[in-house]
């Protein structure tokens, strides 16, 4: 199958050609080589983007990895995966290219009654399945943590720093001796590592341990956290914005099971503005879950936020894709270009003058295959 789309707005993922005319053939991006095709589209007025990748999310069902598809998102990486869920889901994205395609870290390291054990009591987990998950209590156990892991067949670690201060409550918190411990077996075992991590006491133990990345921008903003973004940056930490999670969960209307503080979503904005004046690497990602942010459609909502956080149209796109593929080492997507993956994103209008154009879909392709709205 050969598609050829012409005259076309061109975002690769890092740059914007105002003409260009893609050929895909198959499930791949080939150098448009003058001959026709077996479809021809139409590119005039139109933006050609890399497929969306959203940076944290929680997967449940092949339903949420439809519904990022719908908006655009072609590849979630999941942030915590049921263990019962893990094989079908990777299954599942393999076979078919109606869904999202999916990364996961699988099981997450958090202490006995530690984040997030606080939210499985809360209205709908049941229907989820959730049932009491593996935990980590002290250093000693690190190696076989990060082995089960492997054996589960996670595709990155993420541990959990989180004293539960944001949310009003007060939890078991993973030492800072565990942490690095953990750390310090995934590099062993060629596994990245993000912490989840939403103060800036926390971000420490997280960026003392070694990490990679962060989960999520924190939400204080005391003067200490200049030195913070300072260390953060001379160590090429990237950071996962999640400002659409932090908005959702101080929208105290919104029944969701995870409420913050007041002024929590205004803390992390300005600490997103920061990093990014900083040079820190920010990576879209929404922390999506079956109730909210939404799968896929808060993604857009998340582009938006960045831009109001100081990053320019190209830079909050290149977030949501080429960066997101280039720290997760997502090698064969997140940019267009030949021999890559056919993940494609076109839209009507501009996003590179006007972010909220992302959501106006025309079509999406996953691995070559069309979905046209």
């Amino acid at each position: 199958m050969r598609t050829i789309i012409r005259d076309v707005r061109l975002f690769d993922g890092e740059r914007t050609t105002p003409r260009a005319t893609v050929l895909i053939v198959d499930d791949r991006i080939t150098e448009y080589d003058g001959g026709g095709a077996d479809l021809e589209i139409d590119g005039v007025g139109k933006t050609l983007l890399p497929g969306l990748i959203d940076a944290h999310t929680h997967t449940f069902d092949a339903g949420d990895l439809a519904k990022a598809l719908a908006n655009g998102v072609t590849t979630e990486l999941d942030m915590f995966c049921l263990p019962a869920n893990l094989a079908t889901q990777r299954a599942q994205a393999a076979a078919r290219d109606d869904i999202a395609d999916f990364r996961s870290s699988g099981t997450l390291a958090t202490t006995p009654g530690g984040h997030p054990s606080q939210l499985m009591s809360a209205p709908g987990i049941e229907e989820l399945g959730i049932e009491p998950i593996e935990t980590i209590a002290d250093p000693g156990h690190a190696v076989d943590f990060v082995r089960a892991r492997l054996a589960e067949g996670a595709d990155y670690l993420k541990i959990v720093i989180d004293d539960g201060a944001v949310h009003g409550t007060e939890l078991p918190v993973l030492s800072a001796e565990t942490a690095t411990a953990l750390v310090e077996a995934a590099h062993a075992a060629d596994l990245r590592v993000i912490a989840h991590a939403i103060t800036a006491a926390e971000v420490r133990i997280a960026v003392d341990a070694g990490v990679d990345g962060l989960a999520h921008v924190w939400t204080d903003t005391s003067a200490a956290s200049d030195e913070l973004v300072e260390r953060i940056a001379a160590q090429g930490i990237f950071v996962v914005s999640t400002l659409v999670y932090f908005e959702a969960i101080t929208q105290r209307t919104i029944e969701v099971p995870d409420c913050a503080e007041p002024g929590t979503a205004v803390g992390a904005r300005a600490v997103a503005r920061a990093l990014h004046r900083a040079g820190v690497p920010l990576l879209a990602g929404t922390d999506a879950t079956p109730f909210v942010p939404v799968h896929g459609a808060d993604l857009h909502r998340e582009l938006l936020l960045l831009t109001d956080a100081g990053l320019g149209n190209e830079q909050a796109l290149a977030a949501a894709t080429s960066l997101p593929a280039r720290y997760f080492g997502l090698a064969d997507r997140g940019r267009i270009a030949p021999g890559l993956r056919a993940d494609l994103l076109l839209v009507d209008g501009d996003p590179t003058t006007d972010i909220t154009a992302t959501t106006a879909i025309a079509d999406v392709w996953r691995r070559g295959v069309r979905h046209t709205h």
